[in-house]
């Protein structure tokens, strides 16, 4: 058994997110947010080394040793499931393990807004789940492959880096194809994928031009397109995709996002009340007319306030959502608070007093 694999169930059994490994300290686990160091001696750099590269296979060993950042998936002795990633810094080695459930979890299960639901009856256009690292974003993509792959006949091609949740044909066919073993990038992922005959494609991350203009083009031509980016909210993230593409272009990308842009989902997690735990927050964009016009005329920063008035669509901005959730008991008000944009509407919920700035207490 690989060594590295009794941090690893020490962190399962801990029931943490990820496992970090890095010289000069000793490993340590994020616990609901927070990041805890267990009982161990502070790990030295060619004792680290030796465990990650313990693990990979040939050709990753092959690219850290030539210099670059390592992605890849591990499944440990146990049956545990990891996404890996494996980088150098100043001190030496470092290494993050993510946990991958076992069993993809449901929309239901996530307590997800409906509308999520909703968007997977769509044939053609593009839905984005955005968010920062670490919030959930693969997760929700997952359920919603799920939900597709239980309930349609269709051919769901999922390009990712690396593969998390393995996914069993239902009702559908999934492929599932990873970057750096199975495809060179997502761009040409996607370019291979619309001669697969595919319905929907899934990219797991939208992170440069050429994956946008070809997610862009896979939309226009009739398939349902699922992506990423690591943007914190519906104006970010429309203006991240106008902005990514040639001036030459913007136009065009601004008739595409009017007319093939479905949705767009943004999501924080953020503590729930005794701590244990995290909820899924979201905000939620659903391309309208009137939301269509504002993109068109470089309008964006008026979208909020549609989003505010759209609820009978199932649009909510994400103070919306975290004030209902406060007020349903379902998160920590305190946590909450440092991801609001109005936080004026949140600090008469705060409850340590040394969060709220001077002005705040002064009113």
């Amino acid at each position: 058994m690989p060594r590295i694999d009794a941090f690893l169930k020490l962190g399962l059994a801990q029931g943490c997110s990820d496992v970090h490994l890095a010289v000069g300290v000793p490993p340590m686990l994020r616990m609901n947010g927070d990041l805890t160091p267990i009982r161990f001696r502070d790990l030295g750099g060619p004792e680290l080394e030796s465990y990650v590269v313990e693990i990979m296979n040939r050709h990753h060993q092959d690219q850290f040793r030539a210099g670059h950042d390592v992605d890849f998936s591990y499944v440990a002795g146990d049956g545990g499931r990891f996404r890996v990633n494996v980088f150098r810094k100043d001190s030496g080695v470092g290494a993050v393990f993510r946990s991958i459930p076992g069993e993809v979890p449901s929309l239901e299960s996530l307590n997800l807004p409906p509308i999520v639901a909703k968007l997977c009856d769509f044939h053609q256009g593009m839905i984005l789940v955005t968010g920062s690292t670490g919030t959930g974003k693969s997760t929700t993509l997952a359920a919603m492959i799920d939900l597709l792959n239980k309930t349609r006949r269709l051919n769901i091609i999922s390009l990712e880096d690396p593969i998390e949740f393995v996914h069993r044909s239902k009702q559908s066919q999934v492929i599932q194809r990873e970057l750096g073993t199975h495809l060179p990038s997502f761009a040409e992922g996607v370019r291979a994928a619309m001669r697969e005959d595919p319905d929907v494609i899934l990219v797991g991350e939208m992170r440069d031009a050429a994956t946008i203009s070809m997610a862009m083009t896979a939309a226009e031509t009739g398939h349902l397109v699922l992506g990423t980016l690591h943007t914190t909210s519906a104006v970010k993230t429309i203006d991240r995709i106008i902005d990514a593409l040639p001036i030459d272009e913007r136009e065009q990308t601004k008739s595409f996002l009017a007319q093939s842009l479905i949705a767009v989902v943004t999501q924080v997690l953020i503590k729930k009340p005794d701590g244990r735990g995290r909820k899924a927050i979201c905000e939620v964009m659903v391309m309208t007319k009137a939301i269509a016009k504002l993109v068109q005329t470089d309008q964006t920063h008026q979208i909020t306030a549609q989003l505010q008035t759209g609820r009978d669509l199932g649009m909510q901005t994400l103070d919306q959502s975290m004030l209902a959730a406060i007020q349903a008991r379902e998160i920590d008000p305190d946590d909450a608070y440092g991801y609001a944009t109005d936080k004026r509407a949140f600090a008469k919920h705060v409850v340590d007093r040394s969060l709220l700035p001077r002005f705040d207490i002064a009113d």
